[in-house]
């Protein structure tokens, strides 16, 4: 059985054949889990052109600041030490986020997208974190809503031959026992 090759860039030498299959797993998922460049805030002026002339929406574990372009979406994120003093917890605070933005990107609005993250978010969780990014990406237009949850379809508007006095109940309620 042939294994999957893993692409050209990222070809290593596996510590022994009987670990290849992981080897090459582990290079195929990672080279299709990056974050490239191309979606990266990366400069300090790009960031300074975000805060100055973007649109803002805040939550109280972040702010996002949305400056719509024709671009694809980038996401720079803004997570300083008054947030978490341990670098343990902001890199866990900026994978959540990097995560769910990866997850996104397709559907949202181009632009650049820079989360600068509050205090509160080092106590939050990741799922905590990953539904805050979302409603506020929602909140600021740049994702649409999602459809409403429940079992039964919104109602949009009544049939043509419906209107309020022929909406009353009109069947005769049966006769109730005797006894």
């Amino acid at each position: 059985m042939a294994l999957p090759q893993p692409a050209a860039e990222t070809i290593h030498a596996c510590p022994s054949p009987k670990s290849a299959h992981r080897c090459a797993d582990f290079f195929v998922s990672a080279v299709n889990a990056t974050f490239p460049r191309a979606a990266r805030v990366r400069t300090g002026a790009e960031y300074a052109r975000a805060f100055e002339q973007a649109r803002r929406t805040s939550d109280p574990l972040l702010s996002l600041h949305w400056l719509a372009g024709e671009s694809a979406a980038r996401l720079g994120l803004a997570v300083s030490r008054k947030v978490d003093p341990h670098a343990v917890g902001r890199n866990r605070i900026k994978r959540a986020l990097r995560d769910q933005f990866r997850k996104l990107r397709a559907q949202l609005a181009g632009g650049d997208y820079v989360v600068v993250v509050r205090v509160a978010a080092a106590k939050a969780d990741n799922a905590q974190l990953r539904a805050t990014f979302l409603r506020t990406l929602v909140r600021a237009g740049a994702l649409p809503a999602s459809a409403a949850t429940g079992t039964m379809p919104p109602v949009t508007q009544l049939p043509v031959s419906a209107s309020p006095s022929s909406l009353s109940r009109t069947t005769p309620k049966p006769d109730a026992p005797a006894g």
